[in-house]
């Protein structure tokens, strides 16, 4: 005799044409709401043909089952279907109904590409992993692992390096900054970093010294008056040209630009210099 419903151990099929990632991520998040429910899952990948589909139905009849399959194919989402039906099995389309709508919306048909949600899930991680990298390595911390950045980002206070830094996290680079502070040295890891992936920031001095003016009123602090000062202002950014030259690092003038504008510069740079690129970039 079969267990009552109540004591009943359900079972939960997790099918997909790919790795299964997305598939048992869908059904995990929608277990949690069920507690106490006491539920085997199984994942069943690389799921591509119609005698497979038919061997899962007959394994989830006989445990009294339920299958959640995530397939591009839409022969393959029609055939489970069908066998579901023909058995009286509960099947649950995750994927089918979105492809179906936004193919309606957008008039395209989708790739029907097996796993590429699992590489848009692996790009979304990735720029997550970017962003708290650059956050971690921001205005000179983290120098210890400073070698492990894509770009590295150098120049004096209020040359945009931090939000053109959290820019690039969200394409996919991970950025390191280290500030520019005339008559102190530069931290000795940043110099074991490869040469071309460090790009030396500038600006304007008069447009610098207004920027540092509207900081220094925000903070409402007059005790930075060397901050401030027009001459100081100068002898810094010389001072930082010079490091950067003798270095043979590439120098960009971020003067009245916009941050997407200074983003793609860097990008450009960094992918003529070595070949990587990530995120939207064209080079002129």
């Amino acid at each position: 005799m079969d267990p009552s419903p109540q004591t009943r151990r359900r079972h939960v099929f997790a099918v997909s044409d790919a790795t299964g990632d997305t598939c048992e991520m869908v059904v995990r998040a929608a277990l949690s709401q069920f507690e106490g429910t006491d539920v085997i899952l199984e994942r069943v990948p690389q799921v591509r043909s119609e005698e497979q589909i038919t061997d899962i139905i007959a394994r989830a009849r006989q445990a009294h089952g339920v299958v959640v399959y995530t397939m591009v194919s839409v022969e393959l989402r029609q055939c489970m279907l069908r066998a579901g039906l023909g058995t009286g099995v509960p099947t649950v389309d995750i994927l089918g109904p979105i492809l179906t709508r936004l193919s309606e919306h957008l008039e395209l048909s989708p790739l029907a590409k097996p796993g590429l949600f699992r590489h848009l899930d692996q790009a979304y991680y990735g720029r997550l992993e970017a962003v708290d990298f650059t956050v971690k390595h921001d205005d000179g911390l983290g120098i210890e692992t400073i070698d492990r950045a894509d770009i590295v980002l150098v120049g004096v206070s209020r040359t945009s390096k931090t939000p053109v830094g959290l820019y690039l996290s969200f394409r996919g680079w991970k950025v390191a900054n280290v500030p520019f502070v005339a008559g102190i040295d530069l931290p000795a890891e940043l110099f074991q970093v490869d040469a071309r992936r460090i790009v030396g920031l500038t600006i304007d001095p008069l447009h610098l010294r207004l920027l540092r003016l509207s900081r220094q009123r925000h903070l409402g602090s007059s005790s930075l008056r060397t901050y401030t000062d027009a001459d100081e202002i100068k002898r810094e950014i010389r001072e930082a040209q010079r490091m950067f030259h003798a270095y043979s690092w590439p120098v960009l003038d971020v003067t009245a630009k916009a941050i997407e504008e200074t983003s793609t510069e860097v990008m450009q740079t960094i992918c003529l210099r070595t070949g990587q690129q990530r995120g939207s970039l064209h080079v002129d």
